[in-house]
């Protein structure tokens, strides 16, 4: 049994991530599987943000954002995937990992809603696109995303150093997920729920309201054009977009809701695999693969690149 500090009741000096399996049979494959996982995530989203950044065309209100999204995907994979790997965790990094997940978790909210904004008025207002999405906008935008995320993953990160736990210091999880930290504790979790349940009412409800009532302009919008080509261009402007929303926010809610079904964690750590890990693995390919302006991009990126190479070798 690890050393305990009598202060204030038991405080644990680190924690056990029980991750996915125990058995050592399982845990090559599982560490393999995990890091392609990974690697592919980090590589397919710094590729959407080298095409972007390399081909002006893309240098629009819509791209913008989606280098932001793709940062986030590669920062909230970096926060659980390298320590699953280790399965031990201090206090302090425990803490440090919700926070940052928490950040980053809510960065994807935030940035899908201002996406989800600019969709509305691409469709809506075509004609005054330009003026209402310009640079200034786009950048407070942008900034105002990352600050309510630093600042709203504060709170619930925080409220962990009132709680005392028990000598029980293993989480059946492959990173510091908060509700599973917080069973561990001995002392009353009141506060720790209440700012867990009212940070997710305005970092999570809040958003998906404001993408949904955009979605249902854009759709109303769509609907009132008479050319079937037209209502499919429009339709194709928001698909990449509207498909990635649906991932994100059906594992998320799955987690929320396989932990509320059942006392089990085996399905609350199953549905936080799909967002965590699944989720920003996919994004790149959901963007590059459905969406022509990137494809074009990539093509124009590409073919720069491939005649440097062959010269180098000439």
């Amino acid at each position: 049994m690890e050393h305990m500090e009598q202060r204030n009741g038991t405080q644990i000096s680190e924690f056990l991530l029980l991750g996915f399996s125990e058995e050592p049979g399982m845990q090559p494959f599982l560490f393999g599987l995990s890091l392609s996982m990974y690697l592919i995530t980090i590589f397919g989203n710094l590729f959407i943000i080298w095409a972007i950044t390399l081909d002006s065309h893309l240098h629009t209100p819509m791209y913008f954002f989606l280098t932001n999204l793709s940062f986030s995907d590669i920062c909230l994979t970096s926060t659980t995937v390298p320590k699953m790997l280790s399965k031990v965790i201090t206090f302090a990094g425990c803490i440090s990992q919700i926070y940052f997940f928490v950040l980053f978790g809510c960065q994807e909210n935030m940035l899908l809603t201002v996406m989800a904004y600019d969709r509305f008025v691409a469709v809506c207002h075509p004609l005054h696109y330009v003026s209402i999405m310009n640079p200034r906008l786009c950048l407070l935008m942008a900034l105002g995303s990352w600050l309510i995320s630093v600042l709203g993953s504060l709170p619930e990160s925080m409220t962990i150093l009132r709680l005392s736990f028990c000598t029980n210091r293993e989480i059946p999880h492959f990173f510091c997920d908060l509700p599973e930290v917080v069973k561990l504790a001995c002392s009353d979790t009141l506060i720790n729920n209440i700012v867990v349940y009212s940070a997710a009412i305005v970092l999570g409800v809040f958003p998906l309201t404001g993408i949904l009532l955009s979605y249902s302009q854009t759709f109303s919008s769509i609907l009132r054009i008479s050319s079937a080509e037209g209502k499919y261009k429009a339709f194709s402007t928001c698909g990449s977009h509207l498909l990635v929303v649906s991932l994100f926010y059906g594992t998320g809610l799955g987690v929320y809701l396989s932990s509320a079904a059942s006392p089990s964690s085996r399905m609350s750590l199953m549905a936080s695999v799909m967002y965590t890990m699944v989720t920003p693995m996919l994004n790149p390919f959901i963007y590059s693969l459905r969406n022509r302006d990137i494809k074009v991009a990539l093509g124009r990126v590409l073919s720069k690149v491939v005649p440097l190479s062959e010269r180098s070798f000439a």
